[in-house]
């Protein structure tokens, strides 16, 4: 389904840091096999760019003021590593679940990994029901490896596969899909989705989002999204969406449940949104600088004013 994207709430004037919710990415590597730090910076800048009010950046050790450096605006968790740089996920778990409680939305995976400590986090996350999560790049990969993982689902998810990625989650659960087909890609999506009982964000051109029941094909985005960190972007921008938006709708009393208030939006609403926004910034910096060349800073640069037009003027029309 083609359609226009969800409408931006409104921001309150007398709003606060904490009125516009937290995310915290788990993410970065620090291991003696490789060092990846700017995945889960991205992704904390994303969702402040998206308009959330905090970012918590959980990385290890060894790599937390680097990843500070590049997200200056962010906190940090400084996750503990063995003497091989590899997360004790014991001891990270421990202190991911002191920020829980503060938390509105997690994001996990970007250049997070896909070994057994790894696992043990992307599990221990995906077990809880605090807070949705995020689910992206090494945490699909990590959950890929697991026998029985959509046993440990508890938490509200959006997962956010390019079709590799797909293609080995759904190996996992014995589904048998074509991510790359365009006249296949929405049932893949819908089928993954209704596997796992989540949303499904099928990266590629022509994203498609899904929640099993309602599935939608973004229209934006442009090939200069084909290079390192713009996936991450993505996945910052879900996250804070969801943490200033998606909130509201869980607040609703239980006698109130079929009634969603005014300014929420569900999952598939603020991934829909994400992508939109995220393909629209790329098509604005397009029109200016043409098809290559793109940095995922500056990405992150435009969502702020695609965000300022979509809520003033419609939709943003490239050129």
């Amino acid at each position: 389904m083609i359609a226009d994207p969800p409408v931006i709430p409104p921001r309150p004037a007398d709003g606060h840091k904490g009125t516009f919710g937290t995310v915290c990415v788990v993410g970065g590597r620090a291991d003696d096999q490789r060092v990846m730090i700017g995945g889960p910076a991205f992704s904390a800048l994303g969702a402040l760019r998206s308009g959330c009010g905090l970012a918590v950046l959980a990385v290890p050790t060894p790599i937390m003021a680097a990843a500070l450096v590049i997200a200056p605006s962010a906190t940090g968790v400084a996750l503990p590593v063995d003497d091989r740089g590899a997360i004790k996920p014991s001891d990270a778990a421990q202190l991911i679940d002191r920020v829980a409680s503060d938390v509105g939305c997690f994001a996990i995976g970007p250049g997070l990994g896909a070994g057994v400590p790894q696992q043990q986090v992307v599990v221990r996350l995906l077990a809880q029901s605090s807070a949705p999560v995020v689910v992206d790049a090494d945490a699909l990969n990590a959950l890929a490896s697991l026998r029985d993982f959509h046993r440990d689902l508890r938490a509200q998810a959006v997962l956010t596969p390019h079709p590799g990625e797909f293609n080995r989650l759904a190996q996992s659960l014995g589904i048998h899909a074509d991510p790359v087909d365009p006249a296949k890609r929405d049932a893949a999506a819908a089928q993954l989705a209704q596997r796992l009982g989540c949303v499904v964000v099928l990266k590629g051109h022509r994203t498609v989002i899904t929640d099993g029941m309602n599935t939608f094909v973004n229209q934006t985005g442009n090939v200069v999204l084909a290079t390192a960190g713009t996936g991450d972007v993505l996945t910052g921008v879900i996250a804070g969406l969801i943490a200033q938006f998606f909130k509201a709708a869980r607040s609703v009393p239980s006698s109130q449940t079929s009634t969603k208030r005014p300014g929420a939006l569900s999952l598939l609403e603020c991934a829909r949104l994400a992508a939109h926004v995220h393909g629209l910034a790329a098509d604005r910096w397009s029109a200016r600088h043409g098809d290559a060349g793109m940095l995922a800073s500056d990405l992150l640069a435009e969502i702020p004013d695609v965000l300022a037009e979509l809520r003033g003027a419609g939709t943003y029309a490239p050129g």
